[in-house]
Parts: structure tokens; sequence; C-alpha cells
């Protein structure tokens, strides 16, 4: 599977350095419009305001220049991926392009984060999915892209991270993105094997067999309906010195949920290919970790299957026995995600890591109560919650921390096993979901991401096009970069 990212070249020079180039672009903040030597007349009719992200062809320039707008608050790393994907989308149709935008950022954020935010802004504007497609788009004519920086600045280091991020994020989307058809449990867990081979990773998968010996009864339970084998891959990093100590990354994987006997409606399962979301950035944060070089082992447990109806399929009312012991009544057959991260969260447990993080597209509750562009974030411990939502926002990607409410756990209670998968009570299923998933984390500090809202996106915004956005690479990352 190929990470289709259009820009072929990227050059770095320092400033004062010759700029031969079709075009150029000239950063602008709202405060800074009278910089641009144009009337004010002519902004307000061109609706330009400086606002971050906004682009303005500037008239009467020699080469061409297009101002880009740096909005009017604090530059970050996300306001300049921002401001690089707009500048792309502004001149895509043309041949090459020079930008000022990492050094104009430098001062903020400093000139290393300045480019590497630049170059996968870029980058990543321009991934498109056409694989499937008879006729594929036209590309853009933009291929040659030559950045300034400041001088003395080694652009080498920086220039690597961007271009691993910007693959494992397309990895991600391309993995969203690929139908349920195309896309089953044994293939998603080829891919993280191609991963691991590319980047140096220890991989391990455990087949049906092996998940029967391993006593993985959530992951069974749910595969059980369906004609295709289940997978569970786990992806390890490990430094080449000391170990200063582990995080574990766990993910769904439900390579397509028609909600088994409890069968989902058009409209709940036609968009269901994305049910691999937490999976597919597991992977991609795991493709991108090489780059990163962390003093810290990393494991990605990715739990795969999908959930089918059949004869043979977990009936509502049957019991089962999840991976450290405790038994599950599944009253429903839709709520499969949380049984089968039930088992990778137990095994993750067992390991003792100083830090587990699930990410999974669990709950339709979660979106009604934070839309599309926010994930729930829940957890057992408030120093990993604290380090993950620091993590998150410097990655620029947005979670809202909710409860998880001792009140609701007897919602929980079965009269026949341990605890059953849904809740009694019709309202807080985000919640209650979380507290299922509590109940195999032991005392290890956990954080889990309800990311059923911003695993894709319907609308182009920044850096995203329609479709998947490989939401939580970036977190996952930043996890590390500052254990």
């Amino acid at each position: 599977m190929a990470n289709q990212l259009e820009i072929s070249a990227i050059n770095v020079i320092n400033a004062g350095a010759d700029e031969a180039s079709v075009a150029t672009d000239r950063p602008i903040k709202e405060n800074e419009l009278e910089t641009l030597g144009v009337s004010p007349n002519f902004l307000a009719a061109s609706g330009f305001e400086g606002k971050l992200g906004q682009t303005l062809l500037l008239p009467e320039q020699d080469p061409i220049v297009i101002a880009v707008g740096l909005g009017g608050q604090e530059i970050t790393e996300p306001s300049i991926r921002n401001a690089a994907a707009s500048l792309w989308r502004a001149s895509k149709h043309l041949d090459s392009v020079t930008s000022l935008l990492p050094l104009t950022t430098a001062t903020e954020v400093g000139a290393e984060v300045a480019l590497q935010a630049t170059v996968e802004g870029m980058l990543l504007a321009s991934y498109r999915y056409d694989e499937l497609k008879g006729s594929p788009e036209e590309r853009s004519s933009l291929q040659q892209v030559t950045l300034v920086v400041p001088d003395g600045v080694d652009s080498a280091a920086a220039l690597s991270r961007a271009e691993a991020v910007a693959s494992a994020i397309a990895l991600t989307r391309d993995l969203v993105n690929r139908p349920g058809g195309s896309l089953s449990a044994v293939q998603l867990a080829d891919e993280a094997v191609k991963v691991a081979e590319q980047t140096g990773l220890e991989v391990e998968v455990w087949d049906r067999e092996r998940l029967i010996v391993e006593r993985c009864g959530g992951m069974l339970g749910v595969n059980a309906g369906s004609t295709e084998e289940p997978r569970m891959v786990r992806l390890t990093w490990r430094p080449k010195g000391e170990s200063r100590g582990t995080i574990h990354f766990v993910g769904k994987g439900i390579t397509f949920d028609t909600g088994g006997l409890n069968l989902k409606p058009f409209e709940g399962m036609k968009e269901m290919k994305i049910d691999m979301g937490g999976a597919a950035a597991v992977i991609g944060a795991m493709a991108a970790v090489a780059a990163h070089n962390p003093d810290v082992t990393i494991i990605g447990t990715c739990c795969c299957t999908d959930n089918q109806p059949s004869p043979t399929a977990t009936k509502p009312g049957d019991v089962l026995n999840i991976r450290n012991g405790k038994t599950v009544e599944v009253l429903n057959t839709d709520a499969e995600g949380r049984l089968v991260l039930a088992d990778g969260l137990s095994i993750a447990a067992e390991e003792n890591p100083d830090l587990i993080v699930d990410l999974a597209t669990l709950t339709g509750a979660c979106l009604v109560a934070l839309g599309s562009q926010y994930a729930g974030l829940m957890g057992n411990n408030e120093d990993a919650i604290a380090r993950v939502e620091a993590a998150a926002t410097k990655a620029g990607e947005r979670l809202w921390h909710l409860p998880l409410p001792n009140e609701y756990r007897k919602q929980l209670d079965s009269d026949v096993a341990d605890l059953q998968n849904i809740g009694s009570g019709r309202f807080g299923g985000t919640l209650v979901a979380g507290l299922f998933l509590q109940e195999f984390v032991d005392e290890t500090p956990w954080v889990h991401l309800d990311i059923a809202g911003p695993v894709t996106t319907q609308e182009q915004e920044a850096e995203f096009p329609k479709g998947a956005t490989g939401f939580g690479v970036r977190t996952l990352l930043e996890i590390v970069n500052n254990w």
C-alpha cells in the first residue's frame, strides 16, 4: 500500500541564498496587512484579513507572490502546518514554489520545529486516496518546493522526522480509507508486518490457534461469526541502550462492523470500514517511532477481526472468557470493540508498562457528546491523563477529558457473569464503555481515547483532506518524544 503524497522534491536553503522560483510566499499576520503593499480596498474586496490559512495572490508581482495568513494568535506547530497546507493548495498548479514560512515562524517555535511543521503540512495537504479509481485524478503540477530557513540551521534531522511523520499519517489514512472488503484482519496484520520489515521493529502475529492458547475469549467471541481469521499483532521498539520505561499502545482493529447478530441499520453500517481507526493509528505511530529513536520501549498491540452475523456468531446472552480471567455476558453484539480491547488491555497490563494508551472508534455516544472534531479521553491516573492531554495539545489533536464515575459501574453488573458488555441504562454510554475497559488494566496507569468523531472528516480543513484524518498518530508520537 503506497502512501499517496504528491510532492516529489523538497529543498532547503538558508536565508540570503539565491531563490530562483516560479513563486514565493509571504506569510502575514492579521496585524501586518500594511506590509503587503497593496491597497486596503483591494484587500477588502479580496476578503483577505490575514486569518490563519487564508491565501491571496498578490497583483503585479514578478515572480508571483502568494500571501499566506498566520492569524493573530500565538504561532504553534499546528498553525504552521495549517498555513503550509493552505500554501500548497494555493500553489499546486504551479511548477515550483519557494516558501518563507519556516524563516518567518522560526523565532516563535525554533527553526527546526518550524521547518518540520512546514514540511508536514505541505506533504499531508498533498495526500490523496485514489488507488481504487479506474481513472485517478490529475496530479498537481507542484513538484518542487524550496524552503527558506535561518542561516546555520541543520535541516537534515527536521526533514527526516517530517517525512517519517507524514508517511506514517498517510499510511494510517490509507488503511482507514480502504474498504472493509479489501482489508481483512489478515491483510491488516500483513500491513503491520511490512512496517516492521521496513523499520526494524520486532513483530509478532497471533492467529486463531494462538489466540485460543492465549485465552483471548473476547477476540474469539467477536470473530465467531466471520469466515475471516482474526489476528492480534504486536509491534515492539526496543532502544539500543538501557530503556527508561515502557509504553504500551492498544488499538481496536474491527476491519468491518456489521453489528453482528444485533445488526446495524444501513445508516449505521455504511461507514464501518473506519472501525479499525485505532489500530491504524497504532500502526502508523509505530512506523514513525524509529525515526525519533526514543530511549524507551514502545509496544503497539492491534486487535484485528471483523464482526459478522452468521449461524456461528456470538449470540446475545452468551458469556465470553477474557484473557485476565473475567467473564463477560454479551447483551449486545454491536458493543464488540470493548470485547477485543479487553484482551489487548489484559495482555498489556500483564507486562507492567509505565503507561497504557488505547485508541478506539468505540461509541456513537461520544459523537453525540463531543461532535466530530473531539476525541473523548478517560483514564484511571491523573498524571497519565495530564501527560496525554499535554501531548495532544502540542500535536494539535483535540481531546476532551470525560469522567469515569464509579456511580455508573453498577450498570455493568451481570446476573450470570462478572460483568456485561453494555450498561443497563440509556445514557452515558461512552462513560460506561470506559468503565468496562477499566476492568482489564488492573492498577496500571491507563488512558482511553474514544476517537469515533475525529477519525474522519467530511470537510477539507488545514492538512486534512476529506476522508480519514490519521487522528491519534501525532499524540502517540508526542507521548513518546516527551517521556
